[in-house]
């Protein structure tokens, strides 16, 4: 309460007081309600200046201690409001924010300090993190933030720390200010509403190589929410860039293949794409020498484009405000992924758990969360300060021109909050994610046990093989009274 207290300029009895003419018992936790109705107030304040808090560190400090607050509510009432305690929190707030910064080169996860970390600091739970992200969709966003958590805490036993989540915002930051440096594809004028997500081939970045019959052409590649574009090297500059644009809806496609010397299927490290418009497929190669890392990365990133613009068509997502609504939502979950593998080097993430429509394509009735997604995103008003093309607006992206046009700015999300309603179509949506993610377990664990066979020597014979997957795939079924193989 002191953190916020000093935030929003009002004193905590005024606090107490507001949040208490709204209040009922029924609602539920007193202490739990009274935390969320402050912080929700004090967020909306944050977010107008997110851009400078969160390279200063105190966005991090601050959402860090909101989420330990609604951790321990009752803590937050037994605090001390003495001139004493107040300075001495800011004192342990500028330590630990200094103590931070000089540590930003060192590989977190895998340093000497993380176990001391994980035994003496203080850590958030998981649906701590679940609820700020639901209020500002900046670590994660509300259809995949417990897979964003997981992720994140794998290292550390499901315990997310302060040194953790300000590494991970402060890469978010500095991956949003290299995109924002990326030079624009040579011979192209990029719309209003299209923006850089990825770029490689360049002088500081590994080769990107085109092969066209027997011919390869090195060059640069660059994804934009909108397009994927390919320029090749020329004897000074890049020529003129070749577009693929996958916003439009037709039958397009792009999938793995393998490539080498005069098309020879040696090296599995390319990618393929086609549409009924190319006489022939696109075939792109990320050379490497001991994975296909480089390849799976910009497979995943341009599936979840095209996935993206196919979702605005088939549920008739035609209002342009939702519609870059979930473009913001797309290109934040894209710079998140950036963010975790820069931070997670040595172990990179899978790109799906951070990308919103690769994950649901993967998970059994993910259809079923995309619909309710669809009818979520029509309910969201993008001129609140909190939304997700707000907070790329704060992040210095500039805005289409279809935002351009003042927004009303409402205060639903904390009366929400406060008096405790349930927003339908949320609630509709969360059920949704945690039944696809209870049987997307259920499919993963019977696939572990047809890999373990595997190893042991069954899988030789087809014919045990084939009985032992319909026995154990009807188990699953039967359990989640579904079936989906």
């Amino acid at each position: 309460m002191l953190i916020l207290h000093r935030e929003l300029g009002s004193s905590v009895d005024h606090l107490v007081k507001e949040f208490e003419a709204k209040w009922t018992p029924e609602v539920g936790d007193y202490s739990k309600k009274l935390v969320e109705f402050c912080s929700s107030k004090a967020l909306i304040k944050f977010c107008q200046n997110i851009k400078e808090k969160i390279s200063d560190g105190s966005y991090s400090r601050f959402t860090y201690d909101m989420m330990l607050a609604w951790d321990n509510p009752r803590a937050v009432e037994e605090e001390s409001s003495t001139e004493e305690s107040i300075g001495k929190e800011k004192e342990d707030r500028e330590i630990q924010v200094k103590e931070q910064t000089d540590q930003d080169d060192i590989s977190l996860f895998y340093s000497d300090q993380m176990p001391l970390l994980v035994n003496h600091e203080p850590s958030v739970e998981e649906d701590a993190f679940m609820w700020l992200s639901s209020l500002v969709p900046l670590a994660a966003d509300i259809v995949n933030r417990r897979f964003t958590f997981e992720t994140l805490t794998a290292p550390t036993g499901k315990r997310l720390f302060y040194p953790a989540y300000d590494r991970f915002l402060k890469e978010i930051d500095n991956c949003m200010r290299h995109l924002q440096k990326q030079a624009k594809p040579k011979g192209i004028e990029l719309a209003d509403d299209e923006f850089i997500l990825h770029v490689e081939g360049t002088a500081t970045s590994q080769r990107v190589v085109r092969h066209i019959g027997g011919s390869s052409w090195p060059g640069r590649l660059t994804l934009t929410n909108c397009a994927l574009y390919f320029e090749a090297s020329g004897v000074i500059n890049y020529e003129d860039a070749l577009k693929i644009d996958l916003s439009r809806k037709i039958d397009h496609s792009v999938k793995p293949v393998a490539t080498g010397p005069w098309g020879a299927p040696l090296f599995d490290k390319a990618i393929i794409y086609e549409s009924p418009d190319l006489q022939e497929g696109v075939l792109l190669e990320f050379p490497e020498i001991t994975s296909s890392t480089r390849r799976d990365h910009w497979l995943a990133l341009i599936k979840e484009i095209l996935l993206m613009h196919n979702f605005l068509s088939d549920f008739k997502v035609e209002c342009p405000i939702q519609a870059w609504e979930m473009h913001a939502r797309t290109i934040l979950s894209i710079i998140r992924l950036h963010a975790a593998r820069e931070m997670l080097r040595i172990a990179p993430p899978s790109p799906t758990e951070f990308l919103i429509f690769s994950l649901y394509e993967e998970l059994p009735k993910g259809d079923y969360v995309l619909e309710q997604l669809a009818q979520n995103l029509k309910r969201v008003n993008s001129g609140q300060t909190c939304s997700a093309s707000s907070i790329l607006r704060k992040l210095n992206l500039p805005e289409p021109n279809v935002l351009s046009l003042e927004a009303k700015i409402e205060s639903e999300v904390t009366e929400t909050i406060a008096v405790g309603k349930d927003d339908d179509n949320k609630t509709a949506l969360e059920t949704a994610i945690n039944q696809a993610r209870k049987e997307g377990r259920g499919v993963a664990k019977a696939r572990a046990v047809m890999e373990g066979l595997k190893e042991e020597g069954i899988g030789e014979n087809a014919t045990i093989l084939t009985v032992i997957t319909h026995n154990v795939c009807h188990l699953v079924c039967r359990v989640s009274n579904t079936c989906y193989f």
